[in-house]
Formats: C-alpha cells, sequence, structure tokens
C-alpha cells in the first residue's frame, strides 16, 4: 500500500520513487525539489506542498518521472486563513500508489497555476473549483462556470457565501464558437449549431449537448451541464457521519447502483475513523454491489440498443426483464428498491432475509438463467449487422486519451486500460474471489457495449462464490456490524481520499476532518464527470448519429455528473 516503508532496488520501470515495497517518498520531495515548501500526511498517501506558480513543473516531473499518469480527483477548499487545492495522483499500472499534491493561494488572491497541460481531466475539475469554492486558474483554457450559470454572484462552497441573496439568471441564446472560422467569402458560416437537450431522450438526462456541424459531421461539441446539480457535498458536510451522510449516495448515480455509492462513503469514512467491518458482513456487501453493478449495466446495454437502433420491442424490454429480477433480489436484501440506504459504517444495516433458503434459491435461478439471457443479448445486440454498421469503429478513444481524461471503468476498459479497483486496490471480500477484469482493446462503441456484458458475466462469478460462503457461514459467527462508538469524531485536520470501483468507473471520496461529528469537507470523485469530458475526443469528426451512440456509450447518470 502507499504508507508502507520504502525498502529494497527500484523496479525495472527506473521511476522515480517507485520501489518493489511501495513508494519511497523521501526520492519523490527530492525529485519536486525547491518546488516543495511544505508535506503533509493524509491517511491514503504523502501530500506535498508545492508553490501556485510551479504547479505545472511540480506535476510534469510526477508524471513523466514518477510515474503518476492518473489525475484522480482536483479537490478545493477554503480556509480561515488561505484556499487549497488538492491534485491526487495515482498511477494506472497500481492505483495503492498515491501522492497528493497540495496548492495553497492566500485569501485576497485565491489564484494557482492550471494543470490542464499536465492532464486534460483538469480541465472541468478546476473549472468546478472555481465554480463551487471561488479558486482561479491562470492559463486554464477556458475558466468558466461549469455548474452554475454564468451570472451566479458567489461560490456556494466559500465560507461567505451567502445562500439568502437573490440571484438572476437570464436567457442565453448560444452561438456558433465556430462561425467566424467557418465564414466564406459573404460571410456567411459553413457550419450549423444545434442544440441537443437540454430535455430530449437522447441525452440520457438533463443534458445539454452544444454541437456545431458540418454538413452531417461534428465539427465541435460541448456538454453543458448543471441542471441536476443538487448540492450533494454541500449537504454532506452538514450531515453527521454516523446516520446522516449515508442516505445520500443513492441519489448519485441512481440507476441502481446505489450500493456501490454507499460502499465508497463507507470505506471513506470507516478508514478515517479506524472502524472495522465484520468478515460475514464484507461478503453480503460485495454480492448486493455485484447485484447492483448488473442492474446498472442491465439498463446501459437496454437503453443504447434503443438509442442506436430504435430496438425497444426486444432488447430494451428484456434489459429491463431481467433487472426486474436483479431489483427484487436487492428489494428483498435491502428493504427498499431504488435508494436501499443498507450499508452502515461499520457493516450493513440487517442480515439476509428469512428464510435464507429461499433468498438463496432465488438468487441461484437466476444465476443458472443468466447464461442463456446473456446469450440472448449477444444475438441482439453484438450479433446485429445494425448495431455493428452503428458501433464499430464509431467513437474510437484511445488508451493514453483515455487516460489524460481521467477517464475510469468500463469507458476506460473498453480502450484497454487494465485498471479495476476492485483488483488493483482491493477492497471488501474481491481479494478472496475468483473472477476475472474484463478489458477490450479497440476503443469504439462496440467495445464499450461488449465490455459491459463480459462484465454481468464476472459479477455472476462473484455472485455465486458469495452465496456459497453464506450459505455455510456458521450462525453463531453472522456478525453483520462492529461496535461502532454513537458518534464519531475523527481527529483534528485529519484528511483521506479513498475510491471504490462504481458501476460507471473510480467513484472516490476526500473528506477532511475538523474534530467534528460532521466534515470540514466532502468531495465526490465522479467517474461519470470525468468519463463525459472525454466525449469531444470520440464524437468530433464523426457522424452526428454517431455522436449519440458515442454518448450513449459512455452511459453517465446526471445525478452523479452533476452531483
Amino acid at each position: 500500500m502507499s504508507l508502507e516503508e520504502p525498502t529494497g532496488e527500484r523496479t525495472e520501470t527506473h521511476l522515480t520513487g517507485v520501489t518493489e515495497a511501495g513508494l519511497d517518498y523521501d526520492a519523490i520531495a527530492d525529485l519536486l525539489g525547491d518546488r516543495v515548501v511544505g508535506r503533509e500526511t493524509h491517511l491514503n498517501a504523502e501530500a506535498f506542498v508545492v508553490r501556485p506558480d510551479e504547479v505545472q513543473e511540480a506535476l510534469f516531473a510526477l508524471r513523466d518521472e514518477a510515474g503518476f499518469d492518473h489525475c484522480s480527483c482536483v479537490t478545493a477548499q477554503e480556509y480561515e486563513d488561505r484556499f487549497e487545492s488538492i491534485y491526487h495522483l495515482k498511477r494506472y499500472d497500481d492505483p495503492t500508489q498515491e501522492v497528493s499534491v497540495v496548492v495553497p493561494t492566500p485569501r485576497d488572491a485565491p489564484a494557482s497555476q492550471t494543470a490542464e497541460p499536465v492532464y486534460r481531466t483538469a480541465d472541468w475539475h478546476e473549472r468546478e473549483a472555481y465554480d463551487l469554492v471561488g479558486v482561479e486558474y491562470e492559463g486554464h483554457p477556458d475558466l468558466r462556470r461549469i455548474l452554475l450559470p454564468e451570472t451566479w454572484q458567489g461560490h456556494p462552497l466559500g465560507l461567505d457565501y451567502d445562500q439568502d441573496r437573490p440571484q438572476i439568471v437570464t436567457l442565453e441564446s448560444h452561438a456558433n464558437p465556430l462561425a467566424e472560422d467557418q465564414a466564406d467569402d459573404t460571410g456567411e458560416a459553413d457550419t450549423m449549431f444545434l442544440n441537443i437537450g437540454p430535455h430530449h431522450p437522447a441525452t440520457h438526462g438533463v443534458l445539454h449537448v452544444e454541437t456545431v456541424l458540418d454538413g452531417e459531421q461534428v465539427a465541435d461539441v460541448r456538454s453543458d451541464i448543471g441542471y441536476l446539480h443538487r448540492c450533494e457535498e454541500q449537504m454532506a458536510q452538514s450531515g453527521k457521519y454516523r446516520h446522516e451522510i449515508m442516505p445520500y449516495p443513492d441519489r448519485w448515480d441512481y440507476v441502481s447502483a446505489g450500493l456501490l455509492n454507499e460502499w465508497a462513503y463507507a470505506r471513506t469514512a470507516e478508514d478515517l475513523a479506524g472502524l472495522e467491518v465484520p468478515e460475514y458482513a464484507q461478503v453480503i456487501r460485495t454480492m448486493g454491489a455485484e447485484f447492483s453493478r448488473i442492474a446498472a449495466h442491465m439498463l446501459a446495454v437496454a437503453t443504447f440498443a434503443l438509442d442506436v437502433y430504435g430496438e425497444f420491442t426486444a432488447t430494451f424490454m428484456y434489459g429491463f426483464r431481467d433487472r426486474e429480477v436483479v431489483m427484487d433480489i436487492l428489494e428483498d436484501l435491502t428493504g427498499q428498491r431504488l435508494m436501499f440506504n443498507y450499508f452502515r459504517l461499520g457493516g450493513v444495516a440487517w442480515d439476509l432475509p428469512e428464510p435464507r433458503a429461499e433468498f438463496f434459491e432465488k438468487i441461484r435461478d437466476f444465476l443458472d438463467e443468466l447464461p442463456g439471457k446473456l446469450d440472448e443479448y449477444h444475438d441482439l445486440i453484438t450479433s446485429n449487422e445494425i448495431f455493428q454498421l452503428r458501433c464499430v469503429d464509431t467513437g474510437v478513444i484511445d488508451a493514453e486519451t483515455a487516460k489524460d481524461y481521467g477517464c475510469t471503468g468500463p469507458v476506460a476498459r473498453a480502450s484497454g486500460v487494465d485498471y479495476d479497483l476492485r483488483r488493483d486496490d482491493p477492497y471488501g471480500y474481491y481479494d478472496e474471489l475468483d473472477w476475472d477484469v474484463a478489458v477490450e482493446p479497440d476503443g469504439d462503441n462496440y467495445a464499450r457495449v461488449l465490455t459491459r456484458l463480459r462484465e454481468v458475466e464476472q459479477s455472476a462469478r462473484i455472485i455465486e462464490q458469495c452465496v456459497d460462503l453464506l450459505e455455510d457461514w456458521p450462525e453463531e459467527e453472522r456478525e453483520i456490524q462492529s461496535n461502532v462508538p454513537r458518534t464519531l469524531r475523527p481527529d483534528e485536520d485529519a484528511e483521506i481520499y479513498r475510491a471504490v470501483e462504481g458501476a460507471k468507473g473510480e467513484l472516490g471520496i476526500y473528506i477532511r476532518s475538523d474534530g467534528t461529528d460532521k466534515p470540514a469537507r466532502f468531495k465526490i470523485r465522479s467517474p461519470c464527470f470525468s468519463n463525459l469530458q472525454a466525449l469531444p475526443e470520440m464524437a468530433e469528426g464523426e457522424y452526428i448519429a454517431d455522436l449519440i451512440a458515442s454518448l450513449a456509450s459512455i452511459d453517465i447518470v446526471l445525478g452523479e455528473v452533476d452531483r
């Protein structure tokens, strides 16, 4: 893990600070040299404080010489005496090797150098930090608000924000950003500006896609998000660790993935507070999380078929038919059908439903029928000639570009990025089970669908092994929760970033404690947010119909994009 004491020789990669035993943070400090003005210990990794005018030099050194090619998250926050940006860096080859770069700026001039030239994904992350917290990033290619309208006054996560201040939001007309470049001799533009959404079946939620067309080809595309922003981070900061935060994660990726979301918060808070989780509860968590993954992927595949070739009568309905069986099982387990609120810090809310034999029989019936159903999906979807024409070699994004944008989950794995936190940064019971990571090399719309179907197979393997374990678990050892204090007050100034493998990719949470029973800062790293940012790489130069397929293949949920 990232905090192990470094010993041994350097690996064959010759990356600075990377050893066979972990990270040599002293070597990383030497690499950064005079750019470092301080050093902190976060619970997940060491953090180096750098000057605001040397951000790019520090990040280039960490990326190119130490191998930190994954800018997982950017967290901005305000203290009484300063603003602060934190770049959470990992390695795609080994995400347990982490380092954070902390950039403090004075309150009267909260400005630091942008990281966008180093990590393309920092574009949106820094725009969000500017929008909600108020930090400015010098040299940023497009520093404007991303979740709130440009006319908004103040920054909602700032300490001096006046939430009672009246706001005036004007109706804006959308101009063709390429009009001047594409004008002919008469001054007329050769391109056409097209609004897709924000209320449109093809946008998978309240998303506005500003599209410029050259004939039928996409010349420029920009995602306008924020229509479903619900202040989830602020609400979490207003809730107590023990019980008041856990209901919120279900509402991020609300398409059946609630248990995966809950685990992201549970893992972070448990590590922050030093809480253990009984082995029995870990098995239940693992089983429930994989059911959530199957339900989410079933919906993704079904709606994708509807989007790209209008397949409603068979594929769409088949997907919902099979998802309903999974939702019935999750309802039996959690008592809820969508907003589960089943995980608790230290375990789960209650044991498996009684009679246990009937519950296990329902699960095994589903698992027995699933291979035949997956064969049907391959007949209807992946073997379908129209589907192949629409998806093969369209929406292509290569592995290095996917990494640059911070893509994770099926979007990254379909581009050949072999990255899955269940295996690479193990939690729960995953490292005790036999399963494989589904990876496809082609990076097109077809590969992203195929990856999800293969992941359903692997989730079924995990669930079957969990059921075998739970059936034989001695009754006297079925401990569902550890002993958790009534009030949790983590150490003051403790900081942690933890992540799990959500249905859409790396779902991470940063928490900073101020010694009270509520977080001082609660930051959500949404996989959909980073994945959606890569849409122009997939769509520009393609036909407008391919843009719809590419957008569908990302499988975004706007509740998680906007939070």
